[in-house]
């Protein structure tokens, strides 16, 4: 299609995918409150008729502005309108896409979709799990006598950002896993970087999680590092896979390949004319020439 075809295609992509966000979203809206206990659940609350945390064993939840009621409803709304509608603006992306993709190439596309929704899904449900844990231990550095007054837009902002780094951080050895696939990275150099990327891994646990405590940094990085194990021993399979395929795979870089040197039949010979621009040629009888050359040539 021409260019302006495409922009109006994508134009009429990002118009299905905005109008079902907001239809979501509104329908999110209705159930803001459900949401909001949802992602509240995690912290420790204070018992009822407390009125104020104590220390560092519970915390109070609390709008601190007039107007934040209404604005954290609009967040989570929005956030749930999103998530909620992915699979249409993803097939409307998708759509947009998939014209210009090879078959091999919509084939790699669908076993990574189908491989990277699982990953994403399960880090994001363990980092809800192991949030309590979390919040425990960050409250815990509360001194006696003082009072944990958290604002919900802060509770919900520390639980999508832990949701968003151990989803994404689960999505590392699918990486690994579609760079092998096309031949970037083997699986033997893969599996001689263990060492460091099992430091790396428990480095970016350490950082990536806000808790002091190991038990974040251990419940990130483990399952990483495992999936890290996995996607290498996939890695070895299908290099020797590939090997298998490939009669040249044993050479080293600087050793020639065998070459087929039999020789082959050109076929027909096709008859070319002369062209004007070559006067030796254009110039004299046409018997002597043969696919555009005198006999001379």
């Amino acid at each position: 299609m021409p260019l302006v075809e495409h922009l109006r295609e994508l134009r009429s992509r990002l118009t299905k995918g905005v109008i079902a966000i907001v239809v979501v979203t509104i329908v999110a809206a209705f159930f803001s409150k459900e949401l909001m206990d949802f992602l509240v659940k995690p912290v420790p609350a204070c018992d009822v008729g407390l009125g104020e945390s104590t220390g560092g064993e519970c915390a109070v939840v609390s709008f601190n502005t007039l107007l934040s009621p209404f604005s954290v409803t609009i967040k989570v709304s929005l956030m749930a309108g999103i998530i909620g509608s992915s699979p249409v603006w993803l097939y409307q992306l998708w759509a947009f896409v998939a014209p210009g993709l090879h078959q091999h190439e919509k084939k790699y596309t669908y076993a990574f979709v189908a491989a990277a929704v699982p990953l994403f899904v399960g880090g994001a449900y363990l980092a809800y799990v192991i949030l309590p844990v979390s919040m425990e231990v960050l409250l815990g550095f509360t001194p006696d006598g003082a009072s944990n007054l958290l604002t919900l837009d802060d509770v919900l902002d520390f639980t999508t950002r832990m949701l968003l780094i151990f989803g994404l951080a689960f999505e590392l050895p699918l990486l690994l896993i579609m760079l092998n696939m096309t031949g970037v990275v083997t699986g033997k150099r893969m599996a001689h970087w263990w060492r460091g990327v099992i430091m790396g891994v428990f480095v970016f646990g350490a950082v990536a999680t806000p808790t002091t405590d190991p038990v974040g940094m251990i419940a990130l990085s483990g399952p990483i590092v495992i999936l890290y194990f996995m996607a290498v021993g996939f890695s070895l399979l299908n290099d020797r896979r590939r090997d298998r395929k490939n009669p040249d795979a044993g050479l080293d870089d600087d050793e020639a390949s065998d070459l087929d040197l039999t020789p082959e039949d050109i076929g027909e010979i096709e008859t070319v004319s002369a062209s004007k621009a070559l006067p030796e040629q254009a110039s004299g009888d046409g018997e002597r020439r043969m696919n555009g050359y005198d006999d001379v040539t």
